[in-house]
């Protein structure tokens, strides 16, 4: 087991990263103290894993809760549901909720931790790629509204992130790619070598070699811990992990939520700020076509569906939480390996990159 540590002084907190972690009850038992325990999971990964977890804390008063699977689900009334079963169950302030699932799972039950009682322990068992390398790190936590994505939720930290490595092989191969995107962000934003990395791996991680996964999960932990340690709230650095993600959530709510991946929106996403990066003479052709290549090659989208007018994404993309007086904020390459915030762009060229690339794949 491998643990990475989100250093923000009193709030700090572990993640444990390794194979195995579900059946060691001690393990569990250690990292969910609390008597009252409600976990929140969907009804994909209860069958599959849920008996690990209530095995490990068969002497606590345990409750579930169990979602039915989709972001179409991460809305209000989800939320709510969660909230009534706490409220049922006469928990009291020294509860956890325990977020089993993937980024979905994580971010409703985080948001729901947060407002209840103002706040009770909450811990992380992601069971996806994207959630161990992205969504359960760094205290996001939201739901979904029909007018924006994440648009209504709290900044709340987990008090521990418990990743399992093997429950990414019961992930369907959509899903496997899709955490893909995150991970391929932290290459193209921050580390060049770490690029050259995915360049040369990228096959076994499509495999799930065990070894080329979890360095991946490592180090993608390691770059948000550091990124998050710095930024919390998303002042400053941190809105460079949002690379791709205006874009993609643009896609997300033009398209309806559910219809594409979270990660395929966002390989997407990251393809066309790549593009216009280097329509602003930011990058090279040669290093937007590397970027957009490491995108393919994960199996990921490159542009959002032909069917989506380009008028639609722009005016999903005016709700985003980055934007200032109503002009859209990007992050954008400068080179293979490091981005920058920009919104002092001519607005031409991002109406011409919606419209040009549009159903090319």
């Amino acid at each position: 087991m491998i643990t990475v540590t989100v250093d923000l002084e009193e709030r700090s907190y572990p993640i444990m990263i390794g194979t195995g972690l579900l059946d060691d009850q001690a393990l569990l038992g250690k990292s969910i103290p609390t008597r009252q325990i409600m976990i929140v999971t969907n009804d994909i990964v209860a069958p599959l894993y849920l008996s690990r977890i209530t095995s490990a804390l068969n002497e606590r008063a345990c409750r579930v809760v169990v979602l039915p699977d989709g972001e179409s689900f991460k809305n209000l009334s989800t939320f709510e549901q969660i909230l009534t079963a706490l409220l049922e169950a006469r928990f009291e302030r020294s509860c956890t909720v325990v977020a089993l699932g993937g980024g979905v799972v994580g971010d409703i039950a985080g948001f729901a931790a947060a407002c209840y009682q103002r706040g009770v322990s909450f811990v992380q068992i992601p069971t996806t790629l994207l959630a161990q390398v992205d969504s359960s790190v760094g205290g996001k936590t939201a739901v979904n509204h029909p007018l924006g994505k994440n648009m209504i939720g709290a900044f709340y930290q987990p008090v521990t992130v418990i990743a399992d490595l093997n429950t990414l092989q019961t992930l369907p191969q959509r899903e496997l790619r899709a955490g893909l995107a995150e991970i391929i962000k932290y290459g193209l934003i921050g580390d060049l070598r770490f690029v050259e990395w995915l360049e040369a791996h990228m096959q076994q991680l499509l495999a799930r070699e065990v070894d080329a996964i979890a360095y991946a999960v490592e180090y993608s932990c390691r770059a948000k811990s550091a990124v998050v340690a710095a930024d919390e709230r998303e002042s400053a650095a941190r809105a460079l992990l949002n690379f791709g993600h205006t874009f993609g959530h643009g896609i997300e709510h033009a398209l309806g939520y559910g219809v594409w991946l979270h990660g395929e929106a966002v390989g997407a996403g990251m393809a066309m700020a790549a593009r216009m990066s280097q329509r602003l003479g930011q990058i090279s052709s040669a290093d937007c076509e590397r970027a957009v290549a490491l995108i393919a090659s994960a199996g990921l989208p490159i542009a959002p569906p032909s069917n989506l007018d380009s008028s639609e994404l722009l005016t999903a993309m005016l709700i985003d939480k980055k934007n200032k007086k109503g002009r859209i904020r990007l992050v954008l390459m400068s080179e293979v390996g490091r981005a920058e915030l920009c919104d002092d762009y001519p607005s031409p060229v991002l109406t011409s990159v919606l419209e040009e690339r549009l159903g090319s794949r």
